[in-house]
């Protein structure tokens, strides 16, 4: 959400920065409904002096003894047309806050310009992408080989873009999430919260899925409730409607979810494997920050999720990513993209982004320093996304003989150094 004022007061600014996203804004509709507000509020201000005007002419006609019955008419009529316009501001007013709450953020001025992925910057890559002495498969064809990932038996019990992970699989997927929350609340000072991964709309709202994303959401039947598409929303909105000490920034939680997506917009995109699921699993970071602070924290934050892939010895990169390519709520992102030998490409495993006050406004989320009160920042980042960690180390580390090796920073949660072809530890 915007700051009304500030967009008031900014609007050709405004306009010009989100077109670099492909977002057009109706400048002269927003600017003719701000016309009819002031308009309305003009009149009712004026009326409103001419009120206190007649009031005292009444009083001085009641004590020289003269009707004002006229006079009281004429007060009467006036209040209630102040009433109406004070309800036609109220709806311009509501009118106001619709429109603000489909603007998507307006990008950092570090952000590139752009409109496509292609438009992105490459900040830095790091570690060195595998050779082989054979043609590498990919996870959707290793996993079942291996007896560790199974779809069809996933599409039996529920339908397509779901999975089960089997024995070795289904420990390694368990072994990931407890090696990223013991290396983010151990050594990077998160906090580890276990939120509900069923979130009512206002929650929804205030991190800026709703009303935009609906169609991207879970809806519970019959209820105000939905599935998380991410921890993000859930830790989020635990400071929902509250005033943070300024002193105690910044705040940093890590939570491990199930995350669930219906992807509407993402028809015909990684249809195979389980890069794309309806059901996955992330480790979030989250973290709540003063406003000058938030760009810091964003950095910070991005090299925790960063140290992940670096420990476990996956090539990597970390992009910029360009105006047109960021999300709805993004003032500045980085997406993280793992080598996947199987498709010979960088594919997104983590995507931090820095909010500024965007979903604060929305949640009404403040921070307080001495008399001063303003909105919190707000940031997340996955740390990372499991299933496809899980990929990439299938991918990365397979071996000739359809084994997999098992990073080193794994073997004391799997207690073995290899998955053999037979699905077996050893």
């Amino acid at each position: 959400m915007h700051d009304l004022s500030y967009f008031r007061g900014n609007l050709d600014a405004i306009a010009a920065r989100l077109a670099t996203r492909g977002y057009e804004l109706d400048v002269e509709a927003f600017r003719a409904l701000d016309a009819e507000r002031r308009a309305a509020l003009t009149e009712s201000e004026t009326l409103k002096a001419q009120r206190n005007t007649e009031s005292g002419e009444i009083a001085k006609l009641r004590k020289a003894g003269t009707d004002t019955a006229d006079q009281q008419a004429k007060v009467r009529a006036i209040g209630d047309r102040i009433a109406a316009l004070e309800e036609a501001t109220k709806a311009v007013d509501a009118r106001f806050y619709e429109v603000l709450a489909g603007v998507p953020n307006v990008p950092h001025e570090s952000v590139p310009v752009g409109g496509l992925a292609d438009d992105n910057v490459e900040v830095h890559q790091h570690g060195t992408i595998p050779t082989f002495d054979f043609a590498p498969q990919n996870h959707w064809d290793i996993g079942p080989a291996l007896g560790i990932l199974d779809f069809e038996r996933a599409a039996k019990i529920t339908g397509a873009r779901f999975a089960v992970y089997m024995g070795l699989g289904a420990k390694l997927e368990r072994a990931l999430i407890n090696f990223m929350l013991d290396t983010h609340t151990r050594e990077h000072g998160y906090t580890e919260v276990f939120p509900p991964v069923v979130v009512n709309s206002a929650s929804l709202y205030g991190t800026g899925q709703l009303p935009k994303f609906a169609a991207d959401l879970f809806k519970l039947e019959g209820t105000d409730y939905y599935l998380a598409p991410t921890a993000e929303v859930p830790v989020t909105n635990l400071h929902r409607d509250e005033t943070l000490e300024a002193d105690l920034l910044p705040i940093s939680y890590c939570a491990f979810t199930s995350c669930f997506r219906s992807e509407a917009g993402a028809y015909g995109r990684d249809v195979r494997g389980i890069i794309r699921q309806h059901q996955f699993q992330k480790v979030e970071l989250v973290k709540f920050a003063r406003p000058d602070q938030s760009h810091e924290q964003l950095e910070l934050l991005t090299s925790h999720a960063e140290s992940i892939l670096d420990r476990l010895k996956l090539p990597f990169r970390r992009v910029l990513l360009c105006t047109g390519d960021m999300g709805f709520s993004s003032a500045k992102t980085y997406d993280l993209e793992v080598w996947l030998p199987g498709q010979s490409a960088f594919k997104e495993i983590s995507s931090c982004s820095n909010f500024e006050s965007f979903q604060a406004r929305r949640a009404a989320i403040r921070c307080k320093s001495g008399k001063k009160t303003e909105p919190a920042h707000t940031l997340n980042g996955s740390g990372l996304a499991v299933g496809r960690t899980w990929v990439a180390i299938i991918e990365n580390y397979q071996q000739k003989d359809g084994s997999v090796v098992v990073p080193e920073v794994l073997r004391p949660y799997l207690q073995a150094e290899v998955i053999t072809a037979r699905g077996e530890l050893r």
